[in-house]
This record gives C-alpha cells, sequence and structure tokens, in this order.
C-alpha cells in the first residue's frame, strides 16, 4: 500500500475531512509506526450532535495491538465550528496521562469542522 508520511497537523487532514461534514461526532485515533507513517485510521467512537464518550482504553488498545510509535486523535465538530470545548481540552489531558504512562507519544488532537481545523500541537495545548 501507499505509505503517508505525517510531519504536519495539515497532513492529516486529507485522511479525516469527509468526517467534517457528518452530523454526529466521530472520535478517530490514527496510529503511526516509527517513521510516522499512518499504519491505520480507527474509529474509536461515534457520538450525538455535540458529545462523544471517549475513554484512553478505546484510543490506546490499537496503539498497542498495532505496536505502534505514535498515535493521533482528531473528532469533528458537527457544528463546524472547530475551536475545542472544556470537555475537548479536559479529554485531550487524559489521553496524555495515558500516552505518558504507556510510552506511547500522543503527537497531536485535531478537531475538524466545516472547512478548517484546529490542531492542538499548533496552538501549543498539548501538555507533555
Amino acid at each position: 500500500g501507499s505509505i503517508f508520511f505525517i510531519k504536519n497537523p495539515s497532513d492529516v487532514i486529507p485522511f479525516i475531512c469527509q468526517y467534517s461534514i457528518e452530523t454526529k461526532e466521530y472520535f478517530l485515533s490514527i496510529t503511526l509506526n516509527g517513521a510516522h507513517e499512518i499504519i491505520r485510521i480507527h474509529i474509536a467512537s461515534v457520538g450525538t450532535l455535540n458529545h462523544t464518550l471517549i475513554h484512553p482504553r478505546e484510543i490506546f488498545s490499537a496503539a498497542i495491538t498495532e505496536n505502534a510509535a505514535a498515535i493521533i486523535v482528531c473528532h469533528n465538530h458537527p457544528s463546524e465550528n472547530p475551536e475545542p470545548s472544556e470537555g475537548d481540552i479536559k479529554a485531550t489531558k487524559t489521553l496524555m496521562e495515558g500516552s505518558k504512562l504507556l510510552g506511547i507519544p500522543l503527537l497531536d488532537h485535531i478537531i475538524v469542522g466545516g472547512d478548517s481545523y484546529f490542531s492542538f500541537k499548533e496552538h501549543c495545548l498539548l501538555f507533555n
């Protein structure tokens, strides 16, 4: 198969942009190998119009199974405003703690909505 290197948050967008038009919230985890090539894109959960329940277990189980070197998480905002909510920021903190414990770096959390996206990494909101 084709190999896709992820260097910047914008490199992920072509793979997840189709979720920006969904009417429900999809939470995705992207597993990466040591060269930051995509192993797989997983749908970790599907929520309601403006809420998805996410647990680190769902996010990291695929990463562990696939021996991922790192992960990126993404979700969509059906409202088309990609700004993170308080809940998004809290969930990211929880995932960062899990990533530290497991030794699987969380490289970014990207929110897509409408024609734009929000990257926690670009906004220095990853609390490593």
